[in-house]
């Protein structure tokens, strides 16, 4: 099914549905959300293409227009587009920005230049899709969505976040670093002088 969207643009419904899968890859029990008015309500606006208009499920800011999402990725993924549907009434986002890789970022530390910055339009069906810049956001392991204002509501309400992009595992481990005695040492084992005696003693 096509949408003719805000934009003036139309949308295939049934091809955008195939490619907004990333949620699956969101570590969601670990995914923060900055100034939301009920706890944990951030991080069920990630959720499947059909449940996209499920309005039962949606995050409100608190004390003023702003949320920020910080979200990391089961792996590393390479963004190609995001959706956005905000809520009614003046209370749809109107700006978003991103930033990449900065894990437990806060308001004070999202005033510097974002990765990609754009405008969102009014997105009734959540059809509208904002292409993302993949030569800067490739590798990316943390995503955090900073939305600084909307439509002139009190409270900023977003009710779906989608993500399109590819996903790769991860490969961020740890170096172990191990030390191996060439001989023991008679400083590393007290009372065994005659058992290191008999190991250390030339061979006649």
């Amino acid at each position: 099914m096509e949408r003719q969207c805000q934009c003036g643009g139309t949308h295939d419904e049934r091809e955008l549905g195939v490619q907004y899968n990333l949620y699956e890859k969101i570590d969601l029990e670990n995914v923060e959300c900055l100034n939301e008015l009920v706890e944990g309500s951030g991080a069920k606006v990630f959720k499947a293409w059909e449940d996209r208009l499920d309005h039962t499920k949606f995050v409100e800011s608190d004390v003023d227009e702003e949320l920020l999402f910080n979200i990391p990725f089961t792996g590393d993924v390479k963004l190609k587009g995001i959706i956005i549907v905000g809520g009614p009434d003046g209370s749809h986002p109107s700006e978003v920005k991103l930033f990449k890789n900065r894990e437990g970022m806060t308001f004070d530390q999202s005033t510097g230049e974002a990765d990609q910055q754009f405008e969102l339009c009014i997105d009734e069906y959540g059809v509208h899709e904002y292409p993302l810049k993949v030569a800067k956001l490739s590798s990316v392991h943390h995503l955090t969505l900073h939305f600084t204002g909307n439509r002139g509501a009190e409270r900023t309400r977003i009710d779906y976040i989608g993500l399109k992009g590819e996903w790769a595992p991860g490969h961020r481990h740890g170096v172990t670093i191990c030390t191996y005695e060439a001989l023991p040492q008679h400083s590393d084992h007290p009372g065994t002088d005659n058992l290191f005696d008999d190991f250390t003693r030339p061979v006649s």
